[in-house]
């Protein structure tokens, strides 16, 4: 894949307060699980420095002053807490899962709706595999962070803290020089995010390229298996591997020197303890229980510092992560409802196109230039011309996907840019070029354009085209399924489907782009005959390269260069002997030539006439 395939939006290496403020923002509506799993943690991390403290007593108490009753009472009291603590953790565990599971939903169905809302020039810019990475991999991450971060630094954080209070109630002087390492420990951190954070930023930015070219590569297989050119797509795929696992590794290893460092201090701490612990007790001002409390509190609150430490780089990741996904989120449409637009009911009426200029980019050379066309209730538009010219735009244009950068259109007697998006899109049915069947059956993908149609209207749709016979040889009929894309179907076969399905529509207008480029002539005979009845009762516009597919059109224009160039009945153009009849003449000499194999055959031999 192409590194000016998609340039992403470059992200600041320093942390990323508002983007940690949002993510902490998602847990706003599961605000009781989050308090509820928090009040577990606090009571776990509670009882785990009550248990060290009972262990102090069961040692100077109980075994040092060798008093049974004392020891029994205290192992009774162990026990009870072991007990409530293995309670609260199994409810914090339980309450994370839901919390996890529920700010996965949310993220994941904030971000499909939005998707469904942005225009499609987002979807043109942006490759799959980048929008696939954020709906994956970058949601788990950052859901992870907000439960099972939060658990573990939550938990740590409150382990330091008792321990830290328990420590100076055993003793002060020794809990002071503990106090003492903890802004090390800090520092280190904080050098160390720096480094790591930065490195994630490159994972998460060369992981989006890999998931597009897994996107690409699969989707296309069919071409570069016809091209040969596996060996070179595993070079290029090697280079972006090998890049991403160069960041990884590089993360990995700060990562992983992280603990070391925590450990090496912490082993320090602990060798500082016991000696001027031990000179302690010598005097009389600690017990062995209370070295032993010490000890245990230093090696415990280790097990927290290096869960911080693991959430911190975690933490990186996901706010790489989220970086990504809310800038995902945070797009905006080109496209939007105007204040105060609404729905008519219908689009039915004359459709205007009054001085329109549109480029796809504001730099770009426009693609159609002072453009002026008044298409009258039930016309058929016929567009024709060399590819680039301006015909797609027209359409995509009519059906506001875009809208122009100058001039109006006009549907119905009214400025379109009034209607909702939901009046003008629902009302227009298109077929493209290229189909595209959603995974399910044949009766599933025909209701996908009227979900309440019955199944008499659908087979009624299918005569409509021609495409009920074939149906009905699968030994399921309807209930065929097409597989991922349509791919159990030929093209031909997907193509028919989709005019079925927008016959089933009932649109008001009717746009074809190149609709019956993939089917042969015996089925594309089928398709007219059964089109006429449709396009009688609605306004259509028809993009073809088969001339002969649209001798019956109103009126045909031949587009270049975004301006009309000519406009006309079949017969009338075919008259004038202008671009239109070249491109008509061209195209019937070409076809006549490979039907009769003009220039193929073998020569004849010819035998000389007898004198």
């Amino acid at each position: 894949m192409s590194d000016s395939y998609y340039e992403e939006e470059e992200f600041q290496t320093k942390f990323n307060q508002k983007t940690f403020r949002r993510i902490l923002g998602l847990t706003r509506p599961h605000l009781k699980w989050v308090i509820g799993f928090l009040l577990t943690i606090a009571v776990v991390a509670g009882l785990d420095a009550v248990t060290t403290w009972v262990g102090k007593r069961i040692i100077d108490d109980g075994i040092v002053a060798k008093n049974a009753s004392a020891l029994t009472n205290l192992m009774v009291t162990y026990g009870a807490v072991i007990l409530i603590q293995a309670a609260s953790v199994f409810l914090f565990i339980y309450l994370a899962g839901i919390l996890g599971e529920r700010i996965r939903y949310d993220l994941r169905k904030k971000m499909f709706n939005h998707l469904q809302a942005l225009s499609l020039n987002y979807y043109s810019k942006t490759p799959v595999g980048w929008i696939m990475a954020r709906l994956t991999s970058d949601t788990e991450r950052v859901a992870d962070l907000v439960t099972w971060g939060f658990v573990d630094s939550t938990w740590g954080i409150m382990s330091i803290a008792t321990s830290m209070i328990f420590m100076f109630i055993i003793n002060w002087k020794l809990a002071l020089l503990v106090l003492i390492i903890l802004p090390i420990l800090l520092y280190i951190a904080v050098q160390f995010r720096k480094r790591i954070l930065g490195e994630y930023r490159s994972v998460r930015k060369l992981n989006s390229k890999i998931v597009g070219a897994y996107n690409e590569n699969i989707t296309g297989v069919r071409v570069i298996k016809a091209l040969g050119r596996e060996k070179e797509n595993l070079d290029e795929f090697k280079q972006l591997t090998g890049s991403m696992y160069h960041s990884s590794f590089r993360a990995a290893w700060l990562s992983a020197l992280f603990l070391p460092t925590v450990q090496i201090i912490s082993a320090l701490a602990i060798g500082a303890v016991v000696w001027y612990g031990g000179y302690e007790a010598e005097s009389g001002g600690m017990t062995i229980g209370g070295i032993q409390a010490f000890v245990s509190y230093i090696t415990f609150m280790m097990w927290p510092i290096q869960d911080i430490a693991r959430v911190f780089a975690e933490m990186q990741q996901a706010i790489a992560s989220a970086e990504r996904m809310f800038s995902l989120i945070d797009s905006k449409p080109q496209i939007e409802n105007r204040p105060k637009s609404i729905d008519p009911g219908t689009i039915s009426g004359d459709i205007i196109f009054d001085h329109v200029t549109f480029r796809y980019e504001d730099d770009e050379h426009p693609v159609l230039q002072d453009f002026s066309l008044h298409v009258k209730r039930g016309e058929t538009i016929a567009l024709v011309g060399p590819t680039g010219g301006g015909k797609s735009t027209i359409v995509n244009l009519l059906c506001r996907f875009y809208e122009p950068n100058d001039g109006r259109i006009f549907i119905g007697g009214r400025d379109y840019t009034s209607l909702s998006l939901q009046a003008i899109q629902s009302r227009i049915g298109v077929v493209l070029q290229t189909p595209h069947l959603f995974s399910g059956n044949i009766r599933e993908n025909l209701r996908y354009g009227r979900l309440n149609a019955t199944d008499a209207e659908i087979e009624e749709a299918t005569k409509v085209v021609g495409a009920y016979d074939f149906i009905m040889h699968f030994d399921k009929g309807f209930d065929t399924e097409v597989g991922e894309g349509g791919n159990l179907l030929s093209v031909g076969q997907k193509q028919l489907i989709s005019l079925a399905r927008a016959v089933l529509a009932k649109p008001e207008v009717f746009v074809m782009d190149e609709a019956t480029s993939s089917v042969d002539t015996l089925t594309e005979a089928l398709i007219q005959k059964g089109m006429e009845t449709l396009l009688d009762n609605c306004t259509s516009f028809v993009i073809a390269h088969r001339l002969s597919t649209i001798k019956k059109a109103s009126r045909i224009l031949v587009i270049e260069g975004g301006r009309i160039a000519e406009i006309g009945s079949h017969s009338d153009l075919l008259k004038l002997r202008g671009k239109y009849y070249q491109l008509y003449t061209r195209q019937f000499r070409h076809q006549m030539e490979s039907e009769l194999n003009i220039f193929n055959d073998a020569p004849v031999e010819t035998v000389p006439a007898a004198d």
